[in-house]
Formats: structure tokens, C-alpha cells, sequence
């Protein structure tokens, strides 16, 4: 089973894909420290999440979309009324489908693994890496793929 752990602390993502175990640096978003709560805040997501889309042409050489908003983040919107109830269910619904949830609410979205490089914390809240270690990821990671972020 593949397994993507990253450690934003350690600034270091961690492939694990049968007997392989790989770990590559990482960037992260421009205000690293916490977790994600909304649109434009810079922040990298904490939680489980799994890939819900592949992009071959991203302006980042590769890029494997993530699940957040995730359910917890969804509940924690509502309860704060960050969130409506429709972009709620349409969170969930996403979620126990195994597909790509809403992108357009106040949480944000788009959150990717992609390439671009590692000289600082340059991004919007996406996971990048270098070009040529995105390929290894691109090659091992289909849609599903438990992504696990740590602060």
C-alpha cells in the first residue's frame, strides 16, 4: 500500500510504496505554521487526506491534487459558520465518494503536491518538491493515495 507522510516541521516528505521508502525536502505555504483554515491564509493543511486528482499539466511540472477540505475541516467550518450547510454536504458527499471535494469554498482548496522546488516556503498552501523527485510520486500514487500531513 502507498502511503505519502509529510512533516512540515521537518520539511520532508516521505513515500512509502511497497519495500521503498523514499524522503525528499519539501516547501511549503508562505505561512507554514498551523493548520489551514481558509482561503489565502497561506497555510499548509494538517490531517489525512487522499489524492483526488493527477495533474500531467501543471505549471509545476507535476501535481497530485489533495482531498482538503477533509470532513473534520468541514465540521470545524460549520461550527465557526465559516461554512454553509450545502457547501457542507457537498464537502462530506466528496469525501465518502472518494472524490475531489469543493475548491471554491471560504476554507480554500487546491491544495497540491507538486514540483517547483524547495528554496523557502514560497507556496499558497501546496507541498512542493523538486522536479525530479515529483516523478517517483507521479509514478507510485493513483487517485487514493493516503496522504498524512503532520504539523
Amino acid at each position: 500500500m502507498t502511503h505519502i507522510i509529510i512533516r512540515k516541521s521537518a520539511r520532508e516528505l516521505t513515500l512509502h510504496h511497497e519495500d521503498q521508502l523514499l524522503v525528499f525536502p519539501i516547501a511549503l505555504g508562505f505561512c507554514p505554521v498551523g493548520h489551514k483554515q481558509r482561503e489565502g491564509d497561506g497555510k499548509t493543511p494538517e490531517g489525512e487526506y487522499y489524492v483526488c486528482t493527477r495533474n500531467p499539466e501543471s505549471n509545476h511540472h507535476l501535481a497530485l491534487g489533495l482531498s482538503y477540505p477533509n470532513i473534520r475541516d468541514a465540521e470545524q467550518a460549520l461550527m465557526e459558520k465559516a461554512i454553509t450547510d450545502v457547501q457542507y454536504g457537498q464537502i462530506i458527499s466528496a469525501q465518502q465518494r472518494g472524490k475531489r471535494p469543493p475548491w471554491d469554498t471560504p476554507l480554500g482548496g487546491f491544495i497540491m503536491i507538486h514540483g517547483g522546488g524547495t528554496e523557502g516556503d514560497w507556496t499558497q498552501g501546496c507541498i512542493a518538491i523538486e522536479d525530479k523527485q515529483m516523478d517517483p510520486l507521479w509514478a507510485t500514487c493513483p487517485l487514493g493515495t493516503k496522504v498524512t500531513i503532520l504539523p
